[in-house]
């Protein structure tokens, strides 16, 4: 029996937690993963080196990387440190290579207590990097930055070649899946949105940047990319075309689900493909899709890629309430809606990936 080909597309905690449920079920059905992965992190770490160095934003590659890790323990404390993220070093204490203070030698302060050191940025929940810490330029350049975010960059510049570079990560983690970028080159995510100024609730406004958008308290009236048709890896058209099943959501809808259907040549590819495609729902709306039902994240879908059939749309029953308003926006997909528990027990808004995976077992596996 060959290995049944799946393509999840995201980035961050969603992708993530599709991957990992594909790992849970990839036994059972011997699943060949690919991730494909947005390019369009512009905060915390992950934007600081994008500024700095240029390439791809690696937090999201990361991410999809640390997923699909192998379970060695070797392997698996390669993907703990690929995820540790160095703090902030408290004021007065001396970074390498610096001498300590000599407090005989001045009445004032040490050269660190010169400086306001912030805390580390955390991992955004919608998926992309965090925004505090302090830039290369402060006091401690390191403050903030994910270990696995500085591997990939410097693999990056040392190969050349972003796909390259995720070949080699793979190979130290011990990946059970190849993880692609969905452009070789990085994108601006910009969003027209109505109401960012409460004083003003119907003015339209352009908010620029992945993380602007992800946390934009006004509702999103539509989106583009930056350039607006850029390049798709071609390893990834490839990856589309040999699928049987493709995978979308869960997410954040604007700046982790919809950019691939804004990719040219992915949005050809993933419309006329043979592959099944599946969308998984998220379990609670974010900040840039408030106001948006579970119904209308389908309709987006459709909005942005009219093209676009779906095979079977997957959902947590507690998170959409009333079936029959999503039923009606899977069926306009060509979609059948599948309900299941698939949300952690603790009452959060977070996917269980062992719960997931068993849901997704029937599906994938359905004509086997």
């Amino acid at each position: 029996m060959t290995a049944r080909r799946v393509v999840a597309f995201g980035g961050g905690h969603g992708l993530s937690a599709s991957l990992r449920a594909l790992r849970h079920c990839a036994p059972e059905l011997d699943l060949d993963i690919t991730a494909v992965v947005t390019v369009g992190d512009d905060g915390g770490s992950s934007g600081r080196l994008r500024a700095e160095r240029g390439g791809l934003p690696p937090g999201d590659l990361r991410q999809a990387l640390v997923a699909l890790a192998g379970d060695h323990p070797a392997t698996r404390r390669s993907a703990g440190l690929f995820q540790h993220r160095f703090a902030a070093v408290p004021a007065g204490v001396p970074q390498l290579g610096e001498a300590d203070p000599d407090p005989a030698a001045t009445d004032g302060p040490g050269p660190r207590d010169q400086s306001t050191v912030g805390p580390a940025p955390r991992d955004r929940g919608s998926g992309g990097e965090g925004t505090g810490g302090l830039g290369a330029t402060g006091a401690d350049g390191l403050a903030g930055h994910a270990v696995g975010n500085l591997v990939l960059c410097g693999l990056m510049e040392l190969l050349g070649d972003p796909v390259a570079a995720l070949e080699h990560a793979g190979a130290m983690l011990g990946a059970v899946g190849r993880v692609l970028p969905m452009s070789r080159q990085p994108v601006g995510i910009e969003a027209r949105v109505r109401g960012v100024d409460p004083a003003a609730p119907d003015q339209v406004h352009t908010v620029r940047g992945q993380h602007q958008v992800a946390v934009t308290t006004g509702r999103v009236e539509s989106l583009r990319l930056t350039p607006a048709a850029p390049a798709a890896c071609a390893e990834a058209i490839e990856a589309i075309m040999a699928a049987d099943w493709l995978i979308f959501g869960p997410g954040s809808w604007y700046t982790s689900v919809l950019p691939h259907l804004l990719v040219p040549q992915l949005a050809d590819a993933i419309v006329s493909t043979s592959a099944q495609r599946l969308v998984t729902l998220n379990l609670a709306a974010e900040k840039e899709t408030l106001g948006l039902s579970v119904a209308d994240h389908l309709a987006a879908l459709h909005w942005y890629l009219p093209e676009l059939k779906v095979d079977t749309v997957l959902a947590d029953a507690r998170a959409v309430g009333d079936p029959e308003p999503v039923e009606r926006a899977a069926e306009s997909l060509g979609a059948r809606l599948v309900l299941a528990p698939v949300a952690v027990t603790d009452g959060t808004p977070r996917h269980d990936p062992a719960a997931l995976g068993a849901a997704l077992v029937p599906v994938l596996g359905a004509d086997r």
